[in-house]
Parts: structure tokens; C-alpha cells; sequence
């Protein structure tokens, strides 16, 4: 089976992985956040891998970076939402801080590979 330039990215697996995660984390949250944080979560924590896949098809590395940086800002967008979770008492201490850390290893990946397309 072929594999698409992004699904070698170990950023890319990260992020899959993340959004598993807030998919699973997600499921506990009470029925009355269902159109409201864990959409929003999801639909972020999904972003981050898509923007980083559409970007790896771009033709031009300002392209390319162009949607790093929309990567980058819904793994901020997502951490964002995480921190409100655990404030509301959705997400425990543990799990806030198990996602905080993804999120850090993620942009900071992202970061640099941002800066590859900058810098090419």
C-alpha cells in the first residue's frame, strides 16, 4: 500500500493520535455539551491533521507553511478548549495535563517544520 508523504510524518501520527484521544476523553462529557466543547474539540483536534495533510500537497513551500501554521493554531484553538474542560471539571488534572503535553510536542514539530518551509 502507498503511502502519501504525510502519513510518514511523525507530526501527522502525533496529531491522529491527539484526536483520538479528545474523541475518547470527549465521550464522558455531559449529553448538554454535545453541540458545544466536544464539537468544538473534536472539530479542532481533526484540524490539526487535516491542515497538516492538505499542506503536504501544496506546491509552494509559502503554501506549505501557510497551512502549518493553520495546523498550529487549531493545536492552540484545542488547548484553548481543554483548558475551559478541565475548568468546568470535564476533564480531570491527569488528562489535561497527558494532552497539554501532545499539544506541545505537536507545535513544537509543527514549528519546525514550519520553518523548513520558510527557510527552503
Amino acid at each position: 500500500m502507498h503511502l502519501y508523504s504525510f502519513e510518514k510524518l511523525d507530526v501527522w501520527n502525533n496529531a491522529i493520535k491527539l484526536a483520538t484521544t479528545i474523541y475518547n476523553y470527549t465521550k464522558n462529557f455531559p449529553d448538554e455539551e454535545k453541540f458545544g466543547l466536544i464539537s468544538q474539540m473534536r472539530r479542532s483536534s481533526v484540524s490539526i491533521p487535516s491542515n497538516l495533510a492538505e499542506g503536504t500537497a501544496r506546491l509552494t513551500n509559502k503554501d506549505k507553511a501557510h497551512f502549518m501554521t493553520l495546523a498550529y493554531s487549531s493545536a492552540l484553538e484545542l488547548l484553548n478548549q481543554v483548558i475551559i474542560s478541565k475548568e468546568l471539571g470535564f476533564l480531570s488534572e491527569e488528562k489535561y495535563k497527558n494532552i497539554r503535553v501532545e499539544v506541545e510536542t505537536i507545535t513544537n514539530k509543527i514549528n519546525s517544520l514550519r520553518n523548513h518551509f520558510i527557510s527552503s
